[in-house]
């Protein structure tokens, strides 16, 4: 059985190598990069968490329509960043292996950055967004 060489498991399919046939093999692939992220990367089940969060308050704040849109702009901006980061630095990890290279640390903390931004660029948003709420539910008690 062909071994994951990052967890030294045994896997129990042979490696594609070629091109997929399908559309719903694409999807299978497409729907194993997710969890893998979710599995593997300690931030992005953190920011599923806090999606998770958000996504409540504005159900029970009941924010509008175009706040809604505002909101998912902004979580999808934070999981697309952290997709591209882990992207970056598995092919860095690839090429590079376990010896260091200032490129390579200079392409980590870029990706890692990105993500950051986009993440600052979500709480901006979520501190716009439920501002008025926040005044007006500490402003009643």
């Amino acid at each position: 059985m062909p071994l994951d060489s990052r967890d030294k498991q045994p896997t129990s399919v042979q490696p594609q190598i070629d091109k997929n046939h399908s559309f719903r093999q694409s999807l299978g692939h497409a729907a194993g990069g997710v969890w893998l992220v979710i599995k593997k990367e300690r931030n992005m089940r953190f920011h599923l968490l806090t999606a998770a969060i958000v996504i409540g308050l504005g159900l029970w704040f009941g924010i509008g329509r175009s706040d809604w849109l505002w909101i998912a702009v902004a979580i999808f901006s934070v999981i697309t960043a952290e997709f591209l980061n882990t992207i970056v630095e598995s092919i860095v990890d690839l090429v590079v292996g376990k010896s260091y290279h200032r490129l390579a640390k200079t392409a980590k903390d870029v990706a890692a950055a990105s993500t950051l931004v986009a993440a600052v660029f979500a709480v901006v948003i979520g501190l716009i967004i439920f501002e008025p709420y926040i005044w007006f539910m500490l402003s009643t008690h």
